[in-house]
């Protein structure tokens, strides 16, 4: 209990760190966004070497298993985020702002998530089985989308929000960081508020997939739990440092669906070892070595493709030349 108690008050810390840093509305630029990417994978670099130190190997292991697991599925989550301001029309000085609150709201009703899975496994072990299949399900699922190479999809908000919006209003203009201000005698919401609102439900869509995932990696509701805050903690930087580069992750897809389903395969084995059937379960050094190898294997081929399609796309001809000086002028 102590060290649920620490590990919540060492994280508000550096949340409220970050809120004070990030207070003031500003474009983030990629320097400030590459340091505080490199502060924060450092923070759970450190934190997984204090348990390897205090827990063993075992758990450090489980970690960054879960962590790693946890960012890369993070990353094609930034796709959404992208959408979601591109909907909202949001203000790139606000976006800091939008993304730190979301987040912070993703990172509670993930809490939640963990909890209540937690306590699910610990009283039903069957349910690695629906785990399982779920993953190799959402795995495929991934696969058929990515072939499918849809045009971009635009945002749709979900029930929820749009019951919200319906229960107390939208102000037609963004007031600055406000979240609430008072419009023909009524309260009602800022779009800022409504963008953070959507991006902290949407996320629990995600959840969906990442929660059974971590927890093939590991049964610890502690680690699982922290390998969340980590991966979660440091996307709002991810987002402004690679957000030019996520449309070059066009093998990403490919990668998260091989590792869901091998994550899926896991839970299986595990769930027929745990009924009493005789069958070889998946360590955690093979399975980090697995994600390692494919996440490293699908942003090297991505990024092959990427520079592939850019060396056949026709070059603008002098004609189009003229026109965009045209235009610049």
């Amino acid at each position: 209990m102590t060290l649920w108690v620490l590990t919540v008050v060492g994280l508000a810390a550096l949340i409220a760190a970050d809120f004070v840093i990030g207070r003031k509305p500003h474009d983030v630029s990629i320097k400030e966004a590459g340091i505080w990417t490199v502060v924060w994978i450092t923070l759970a670099c450190l934190f997984g070497l204090g348990l390897l130190v205090f827990g063993g190997g075992a758990p450090a292991g489980e970690f960054f298993a879960g962590f790693i697991t946890e960012k890369s599925l993070s990353v094609d989550n930034l796709f959404v985020f992208v959408l979601i301001m591109a909907k909202f029309s949001v203000p790139t000085q606000y976006q800091q702002r939008v993304l730190l609150v979301g987040v912070l709201i993703a990172l509670v009703l993930r809490a939640v998530f963990i909890a209540a899975g937690a306590a699910i496994i610990a009283s039903f072990s069957w349910v690695f089985f629906l785990f399982g299949a779920f993953l190799i399900w959402t795995a495929w699922k991934l696969v058929q989308e990515a072939r499918a190479d849809e045009e971009e999809a635009e945002y749709e908000e979900n029930k929820l929000l749009k019951a919200v919006e319906r229960r107390f209003g939208v102000a037609d203009h963004y007031h600055g960081t406000k979240l609430w201000i008072q419009q023909n005698g009524k309260r009602v919401m800022t779009p800022m508020l409504v963008v953070m609102l959507a991006i902290g439900t949407t996320d629990v869509l995600f959840a969906l997939d990442s929660i059974p995932a971590i927890f093939g990696l590991t049964q610890d509701p502690y680690i699982v739990f922290t390998a969340n805050a980590f991966a979660l903690m440091g996307l709002r930087q991810l987002y402004f440092l690679i957000g030019g580069l996520l449309k070059k992750l066009v093998h990403l897809s490919y990668g998260l669906s091989i590792i869901l389903g091998f994550i899926g395969v896991k839970l299986v084995l595990h769930a027929l070892h745990e009924s009493g059937v005789h069958v070889p379960e998946i360590s955690i050094p093979v399975s980090l070595g697995v994600i390692c190898a494919v996440l490293a294997v699908t942003t090297i081929t991505s990024l092959m493709a990427s520079r592939k399609q850019e060396a056949l796309e026709p070059a603008p001809t002098a004609s189009e030349d003229a026109a965009k000086d045209g235009v610049d002028a």
